[in-house]
C-alpha cells in the first residue's frame, strides 16, 4: 500500500521557517548587542584617551604659565635694573661736569664782581652776588655766556645799596660741551 501522508505538510513548512527565522533574529539580536557593547567599549576608550590628554595639556598650560609669570617678575627686575644702570651711568658721565661748571665760575668772575650765594636746582644755577657797577655785572653775564659749560644767562634782580656796590642775582643753566647754546651762538 501507499504512503500517504495526511499530516498538513504546509503547516509543518510555516513552523519550520518560524522557528528558523526566530532562530536568525535571536542571532542578529545577539550579533547586534555585541557589536554595541564593543563600540561603546571602543568609544569610551576614546573618551578616556582624550580626557586623559586634556588633563595633560592642562597640567602643561598651568606648568608654562608660572614659567610666564617668573618671566614677566623678571622682566620687571630687569627693566628696573637698566634703569638703575642708566642713573648710574649718568652719574658717572656727570661726574667732571661740576669740576667743570666751578672752574668756569671762578674764571669767569671779572674783577670788581664778588659772589655771595650759589644754589643749584638740577641743571639751573642761581647766583648771588655784588659788583661796584652794572658794567662789572654785565661783564660777568657775558663771560658767562662765552663758557662752553653754561649757558642761557638771566638778569633776575640789580639792587643799589649804595655808590659804588650793587647787588646782583641772576640764573644760568649748566650745559655739556657739545651741546648747542641757546639762541644759536
Amino acid at each position: 500500500m501507499a504512503k500517504i501522508n495526511l499530516l498538513p505538510w504546509r503547516e509543518e513548512l510555516r513552523k519550520q521557517r518560524q522557528v528558523d527565522f526566530l532562530i536568525w533574529l535571536a542571532v542578529g539580536v545577539l550579533v547586534s548587542i555585541f557589536v554595541m557593547t564593543g563600540v561603546h567599549f571602543s568609544i569610551e576608550g576614546l573618551i578616556e584617551t582624550q580626557g586623559n590628554r586634556n588633563r595633560l595639556i592642562q597640567n602643561e598650560i598651568s606648568v608654562l604659565d608660572k614659567k610666564i609669570k617668573e618671566i614677566q617678575a623678571l622682566d620687571k627686575t630687569k627693566s628696573k635694573l637698566l634703569a638703575r644702570m642708566e642713573v648710574i651711568q649718568r652719574l658717572q658721565s656727570s661726574r667732571p661736569e661740576i669740576v667743570h661748571m666751578f672752574d668756569q665760575l671762578a674764571k669767569t668772575v671779572p674783577e670788581g664782581v664778588y659772589l655771595t650765594q650759589f644754589s643749584q636746582n638740577g641743571k639751573n644755577l642761581t647766583i648771588a652776588g655784588n659788583a661796584q657797577s652794572n658794567t662789572r655785572v654785565s661783564a660777568y653775564m657775558r663771560r658767562l655766556e662765552q663758557s662752553p659749560w653754561l649757558k642761557g644767562t638771566d638778569l633776575n634782580v640789580i639792587r643799589s645799596k649804595g655808590i659804588d656796590a650793587n647787588s646782583f642775582t641772576l640764573k644760568v643753566a649748566q650745559a655739556k660741551v657739545g651741546e648747542p647754546k641757546e639762541g644759536g651762538k
